[in-house]
């Protein structure tokens, strides 16, 4: 798919970001591990793949930290306008890139494609997000002189579902022929560890992996 059909589709559709119901208090929720993410990597050089509604840049850019955001649909007045097939920039040129919840917006035979330019570009450290629909148990127990439990347990028997192209994704872990496994054997393939991966507990819809240069 060319970068011209790409950003075609984003015109004949509504803007997502800046619908009412886009920023939802459990999406607010998964902006702050993507900042805490990256904050905890201490980049002097950042690039986002993919703006958004530009809240995480924004937040970002005010707190100094050096960012350059990438984005196709150049209508959301990314800094530089470009695809995460053919990222415009030279090899090492960020200490981390982060790129989040915009892979499944993508078929999963450009997945690998998207990774190893992603590999590329980056010094060392990558902090990715992608869609996951596994079952999962929800628990929050709070008592008083307890420390709270809040725990994410998967469903052993998870049965996964046909996944229905929705005009959005193309794929997301946890539909049929998308299992977490299959996911992480292709960040692997491309040249990451895996250092930690986890689901956000009050937005376990967004799955975060930070990676590592190998």
């Amino acid at each position: 798919m060319s970068d011209n059909n790409e950003t075609m589709k984003w015109f004949q559709k509504p803007d997502p970001y800046f619908s009412t119901d886009y920023d939802s208090k459990e999406r607010f929720c998964s902006y702050w591990h993507q900042i805490n993410e990256i904050i905890q990597l201490r980049p002097n050089k950042l690039l986002e793949v993919g703006i958004g509604t530009g809240f995480v840049t924004k937040y970002l850019k005010d707190k100094r930290i050096n960012v350059t955001s990438l984005d196709i649909a150049y209508p959301l007045i990314p800094d530089v306008a470009g695809s995460v097939l053919e990222i415009p920039f030279a090899d090492d040129t960020f200490d981390v890139v982060a790129c989040y919840e915009v892979l499944e917006h993508l078929p999963y035979s450009d997945f690998p494609k998207a990774l190893k330019e992603i590999y590329r570009v980056s010094r060392r450290h990558v902090a990715l997000s992608l869609p996951d629909v596994t079952t999962i148990y929800r628990i929050n127990i709070e008592l008083p002189r307890i420390k709270p439990i809040k725990k994410l347990i998967p469903h052993p028997f998870h049965r996964p579902t046909r996944y229905m192209l929705d005009g959005e994704h193309c794929w997301e872990i946890g539909k049929t022929g998308y299992p977490l496994k299959k996911i992480q054997d292709g960040i692997a393939c491309s040249g990451f560890n895996v250092l930690k991966t986890f689901r956000v507990f009050e937005f376990y819809y967004h799955r975060f992996f930070i990676l590592e240069k190998e």
